[in-house]
């Protein structure tokens, strides 16, 4: 059993929670990501690991599906039945200087604190990027701002930071003619696709976390597939980080839309019949 030291919301549908879990939290590594099942009966599901501190890792996540609405529901002092990991291979992360460039948008920003520090660690140049629709969705911006060199932050809306999407500043800075060693890129799929699009031109290497269909993380399954440069392989063992302008796209984007009716029917059902029973597991 995994206990959660602390579970608090960060915006209306995105939450965070601390884990004692001593083993992953000591071999863990920015970029990678843990696999969690709430309790006996339910689903695994891959959630990246967004902090680390002693035996404690962070998870944060939107409440959107089945499993991440019940997550939402517990609080310090519940426990969570399995969590699996380190998994995944770490992110490229070089020792400096090199100037870095870490790009989140909406849920995926909370993912991009933990690889900005560990590049900040290793010597490097660090300017942040987060972006959400409004500034009631903005999540973790003080904690990236003390981390990096520079920090941009853009909303749909303009409510708050610059009015626009996190590509803006990316590429006012690719145009700038300043020297990007390296791009990362986390949020919803479209976005990393798009933002992608703004350092192809520049030969920067960009790298971008994907979150495709995943069952047992450890490339058994088959379900993570992606394709990359033209192969198929798997985002559990072969990433969750890929090289953004190597990835097909439009292959990932329809693979994620896959289950939507099957998602929807899961919540509907668990929302009419299903009691959470993360406490009652001892």
């Amino acid at each position: 059993m995994y206990e959660i030291v602390k579970a608090h919301p960060l915006s209306e549908t995105v939450f965070e929670m601390w884990i004692r879990a001593p083993q992953v939290a000591h071999n863990a590594q920015a970029g990678q990501f843990c696999i969690i099942r709430p309790d006996e009966t339910g689903e695994r599901i891959p959630l990246t690991i967004s902090g680390i501190d002693g035996d404690l890792i962070r998870i944060s996540f939107m409440a959107i599906g089945t499993t991440t609405k019940l997550l939402s529901t517990l609080s310090a002092g519940d426990h969570l039945r399995d969590v699996v990991g380190p998994l995944g291979i770490p992110s490229d992360i070089a020792k400096g200087p090199e100037t870095v460039v870490i790009v989140g948008g909406g849920v995926g920003v909370a993912c991009t604190s933990i690889i900005a520090q560990a590049a900040k660690n290793a010597g490097n140049y660090v300017i942040g990027i987060i972006g959400a629709r409004n500034k009631n969705l903005i999540i973790f911006e003080n904690e990236i701002r003390d981390i990096c060199d520079e920090l941009f932050v853009t909303t749909d809306d303009g409510s708050h930071g610059i009015k626009g999407f996190a590509s803006g500043p990316l590429k006012t800075l690719c145009e700038s003619g300043r020297k990007i060693d390296k791009v990362w890129i986390i949020g919803p799929g479209m976005m990393m696709k798009v933002t992608s699009d703004v350092t192809k031109p520049y030969n920067i290497k960009t790298y971008v976390s994907l979150n495709p269909v995943m069952v047992d993380g450890t490339g058994m399954c088959g379900s993570c597939r992606v394709v990359v440069d033209g192969k198929m392989k798997f985002a559990c063992v072969d990433g969750p980080e890929f090289d953004a302008h190597q990835v097909d796209w439009d292959d990932l984007l329809v693979r994620q839309l896959m289950y939507v009716t099957e998602e929807r029917q899961s919540i509907e059902y668990h929302e009419a019949h299903h009691e959470c029973r993360c406490k009652k597991v001892e």
